[in-house]
């Protein structure tokens, strides 16, 4: 098959190896830039535990002292491969989804009511996360230490190689990412071609936007499920 992935490369890697080495031709076509925000170290004592929605959360942590104690729940196994790589020992792990993550804290016997927590994540969120945990009665502060910058050029190398290699699948990690992925297919009248492809979605709330757009060959995987995914299609 040939498959299209839009994730930034430090995080598309191991997925890219494994589609090549089960002779997937592999077409990299990253479609968010992601740029760490500019604000003051953070001091990890000043707090009982730490979220991260994403392993870019992690990667642009600035902090005042290397506290490596502090338990991390992370959103999924890759964030917490992350998480561990990074140095930080007291991890736990969700379901992939941000849902699944509050269900997680919420259960913890890590933290309680008086826990200080604080809650890393870029500036475009699909889920209030922290609104809905204070709901819950608990201390979060969120912290946005990161910019997703939506991509909508692209290169005549790309071009021709997505025109003679057509994806018979793409995979599409974040609303964001939907968003400046058709605007590519739109602005370099790639659709006819695009919309005979199959879009894998992350969530439901992604693949209802290239529903809207026209898109019928649509399914959703969860994170860290592409082989399982590819599997089941190929049946």
């Amino acid at each position: 098959m040939n498959i299209l992935i839009t994730r930034p490369l430090i995080d598309a890697e191991d997925i890219m190896e494994k589609l090549f080495n089960f002779g997937h031709k592999i077409i990299h076509l990253p479609t968010l830039k992601i740029i760490s925000a500019n604000i003051d170290p953070i001091n990890p004592t000043d707090f009982d535990a730490f979220i991260f929605t994403s392993a870019n959360a992690i990667r642009n942590l600035k902090l005042v002292n290397a506290n490596k104690s502090l338990h991390c729940f992370c959103v999924g196994s890759i964030t917490e491969k992350i998480a561990r790589q990074s140095g930080y020992i007291n991890t736990s792990s969700a379901g992939g989804t941000v849902n699944a993550l509050k269900n997680l804290i919420m259960i913890s016997n890590k933290i309680n009511k008086n826990s200080k927590i604080a809650y890393f994540c870029g500036d475009n969120t699909s889920y209030d996360l922290d609104s809905e945990l204070r709901k819950e009665g608990l201390k979060i502060k969120k912290i946005i230490n990161y910019f997703s910058e939506i991509i909508t050029g692209l290169n005549e190398d790309n071009k021709k190689l997505i025109e003679r290699y057509p994806p018979h699948l793409v995979y599409i990690y974040s609303s964001r990412s939907a968003e400046s992925f058709i605007s590519i297919v739109k602005n370099n009248s790639l659709k006819p071609l695009m919309t005979r492809s199959t879009i894998m979605c992350i969530s439901e709330k992604v693949a209802n936007i290239f529903s809207t757009q026209g898109w019928k060959k649509i399914e959703i995987f969860n994170p860290g499920d592409e082989m399982t995914k590819l599997e089941t299609l190929s049946e």
